[in-house]
């Protein structure tokens, strides 16, 4: 328009929004500046009477008065002012404004200028259709990237106490909103608020509501999602009618939905923008929420598996607990193997003893001193919880400390400043025949215990008491069993005749001589179980195809070797043009030295470093696309051969390699005869699978830990056993035997029931 006009000023404006209000936008101008503002009212002036007229117009300098065109900052005299308007779809879009300040234009020199306008009109619809297309595209591509930062995030832990805060403020960044509310579902089928990421100060934290109470609890009763886009909603006014301001103006609420199943509800609340709650936006927060619920169903089960652990826990405890009338060992089982359930610190029994309290055991402590002075206050604070014969639930958040009486604060006080602990939880044992104990728990955590854990802590209670007052019963009468027999047997050999008295005197003695005299080998004995063979796992170094298997299952294969190679034209690509490009400068480099050009020459030889050094990078890119075996072995992955095709991501495992040249048998010995264990002794083992055959070895390891096994603790002698040829597998069980050296056949013979009798007389005498 310029160049058909050289000496006038031309503008063109686009119709659009400015702080919400149709505007006429200032988008480009020729011949020089003259608009004062970026935008102008729609209705303004000249521009005011295009919008109206929707045609081109001309106007007279002379007849325009200042205010006409008042959007323009010119210093010249006016000698006509023309518009042309920009069509699109049928409304109009935008305007060509001419100036002319050296003479008039005439009403046919505007005409001509109208094919330009249109041929404009059209290349502003092609544009505005090309750039809502082009948002609708990177509007999508937004969306799906959030979907895809969503499905990451919700993905990275299975806690549940980590899951919901991630879920609530990811929700609330992808919704703009003020405050997201996730309420759960409970056994009463009412809903819980579990977290609130934001701030709605309508409800708590911790709020619960019953079906149909409330906007939470009709969406969990009918599963239906809510829209309030209008702050004058009567739900609304009853949800905010406590809050004088922070009151709720717009609210989403959808339902939290897992395999048909409602889990929980979901609530967005109050736009930041200040706008309203749309169709779009339940449509977002509806697909979100359905990723929510996957990842919230893995927690869930997550949680469910842990309260199977601790079932399984549980019953371990009891059972040994209930397995042994040993006093000693049960009391430190009481106090020992809760932990595995239960996060205390410390714990610790007391028990009635002629109507006064005695600490008996205390956790991780073996040998006990009561006037110790880490254990002195312990027990001390233990006699004075008995007293009140309930249970005593003391905790500290702060300085402030949980008791109704002012004397057990200021006992709690000083006690909590003394040890460091912040918790104190102890439960009365008492059956139908009185008092037995009293069992304490104390951890540095003030919330250590939940309703799960108290209820646990109370059937072990039971248990224990039990346990312990027959511990007890059986304690108070050790020499009815021992002294009835032998005397009976005194009484039979008295009755006998002189000369067969005679003879088993004679006959006793060579036995005592044999067993006095005559070594035999002491072997330990226990069930063997094969431990899990050395294995690795082969996994690609990047995401790819794989080619090509050079192995199949059960093949005996090297460290080192080729088992796969992987998808490679890129690399083998990258490597031909480096070794292209490397050889290229080898030969411009030859040239300028061929040509005495020295300088050129360095040049060239710096390039060809480079590509060296490239054509090395590559060459290292390629071979990590085959996959070689980290040991020796065999290859373990069924079906190995049928992998051709399948695509891998960066840690993924391709194959598992087995070595199975040496086989670790796990023989499990008493803790009675765990004394006599030292490593490199000889072991013997005799697995079913292999009934006629004795595979030998020697000991490696023995265990420092011992674990429960029936009714007593083992250790386990690791014993290494050649296996050249694999016929040992994993999981196969039999009996293993372990020499420790020749003794006198009484100690191999009679050592098990002497150490029974020690220990038997030791409880009742010794100290």
């Amino acid at each position: 328009m310029s160049e058909a006009l050289p000496d006038a000023f031309v503008n063109v404006y686009t119709v659009g929004k400015w702080d919400g209000e149709d505007a006429w936008l200032l988008r480009a101008w020729a011949g020089g500046e003259s608009v004062r503002s970026a935008h102008v009212p729609l209705h303004h002036g000249t521009l005011g009477e295009l919008s109206a007229e929707h045609a081109a117009l001309l106007f007279s300098g002379a007849d325009l008065a200042r205010e006409d065109y008042g959007h323009l900052d010119i210093r010249r005299t006016l000698r006509s002012l023309a518009y042309l308007p920009l069509d699109t779809a049928g409304a109009i879009g935008g305007a060509i404004e001419i100036l002319s300040f050296e003479r008039e234009l005439s009403p046919e020199s505007v005409e001509a200028l109208a094919p330009l306008a249109e041929l404009g009109s059209s290349a502003l619809r092609a544009a505005e259709s090309y750039e809502a297309e082009r948002n609708d595209s990177l509007q999508s591509v937004t969306r799906l990237t959030q979907l895809y930062d969503l499905e990451r995030s919700f993905s990275s832990t299975l806690e549940m106490d980590e899951l919901l805060p991630i879920v609530g403020g990811k929700l609330q960044e992808v919704m703009e909103c003020a405050a997201v509310n996730l309420w759960l579902m409970r056994g009463d089928e009412s809903i819980e608020l579990m977290h609130q990421a934001g701030r709605d100060l309508t409800t708590p934290a911790g709020s619960v509501e019953k079906p149909g109470e409330g906007i939470p609890g009709a969406v969990s009763d009918n599963g239906e999602s809510v829209l309030i886009a209008s702050p004058d909603d009567e739900r609304l006014g009853v949800r905010s009618a406590n809050q004088a301001d922070g009151g709720v103006s717009s609210l989403l609420v959808v339902p939290i939905m897992d395999q048909g199943s409602l889990v929980g509800v979901v609530e967005a609340v109050n736009k930041l923008n200040g706008q309203s709650f749309d169709e779009d936006d339940l449509f977002a927060l509806t697909t979100i929420t359905e990723t929510a619920s996957r990842a919230l169903h893995n927690a869930g089960l997550l949680m469910a598996e842990r309260k199977v652990e601790v079932l399984e826990t549980l019953v371990t405890v009891s059972h040994e607990i209930t397995s042994t009338l040993n006093l000693d060992r049960m009391l430190q089982t009481i106090v020992n193997a809760p932990q595995a359930v239960v996060p205390y610190e410390r714990a610790a029994i007391a028990l009635e003893q002629r109507g006064r309290f005695k600490l008996c055991a205390v956790s991780g402590v073996a040998k006990l001193n009561a006037d110790a002075p880490e254990i002195a206050p312990l027990s001390s604070l233990l006699e004075w919880a008995a007293l009140a014969e309930e249970v005593v639930d003391v905790k500290q958040h702060g300085e402030e400390i949980s008791a109704e009486r002012e004397e057990t604060r200021a006992k709690f006080k000083q006690y909590f400043a003394s040890t460091g602990m912040r918790a104190f939880y102890a439960i009365p044992l008492h059956d139908d025949t009185g008092r037995v104990g009293i069992l304490g728990l104390e951890s540095g955590d003030p919330d250590f215990l939940t309703s799960v854990h108290i209820e646990l802590i109370q059937v072990l209670a039971s248990q224990a008491t039990v346990a312990l007052r027959n511990a007890q019963m059986y304690k108070e009468v050790p020499f009815i069993s021992v002294l009835e027999p032998v005397l009976e047997r005194k009484r039979k050999f008295l009755a006998m005749e002189k000369a067969r008295r005679r003879l088993v005197t004679m006959g006793a003695l060579a036995a005592f001589v044999f067993l006095a005299v005559c070594p035999l080998p002491m072997r330990l004995a226990g069930d063997a179980v094969v431990a899990p063979v050395h294995r690795a796992q082969v996994q690609p170094e990047f995401e790819g195809v794989v080619a090509r298997v050079l192995v199949r299952e059960g093949q005996a294969i090297k460290r080192g070797q080729v088992i796969a190679e992987m998808e490679s034209w890129e690399r083998q690509t990258a490597l031909a043009a480096a070794q292209a490009r490397y050889q290229t400068a080898l030969l411009e480099m030859n040239h300028a030295l061929a040509s005495n050009d020295g300088a050129e020459a360095g040049v060239k030889r710096v390039e060809a470093d480079y590509w060296k050094t490239e054509v090395a990078n590559a060459q290292q890119l390629l071979d990590r696309a085959q996959l070689r075996s980290p040991i020796d072995g065999v290859v373990a992955t069924p079906h190995i051969d049928t992998f051709v095709g399948r695509r891998l991501q960066f840690g993924d495992t391709f194959a598992e390699v087995l070595d199975a040249s040496t086989a670790m048998v796990d023989v499990a010995i008493d803790d009675h005869d765990v004394g006599l264990l030292r490593s490199g002794q000889r072991a013997a083992v005799k697995l079913n699978g292999y009934p006629t055959r004795t595979f030998r070895g020697s000991v490696a390891t023995v265990s420092p830990k011992g674990e429960p096994q029936g009714e007593s603790r083992v250790f386990f002698a690791r014993v290494a056993v050649e296996n050249p040829n694999g016929l040992i597998r994993t999981g196969m069980e039999g009996r293993g035997k372990i020499l420790a050296g020749w003794r006198m056949s009484g100690y191999v013979l009679f050592r098990r029931p002497a150490i029974w009798l020690y220990s038997r007389v030791w409880n009742w005498f010794g100290w």
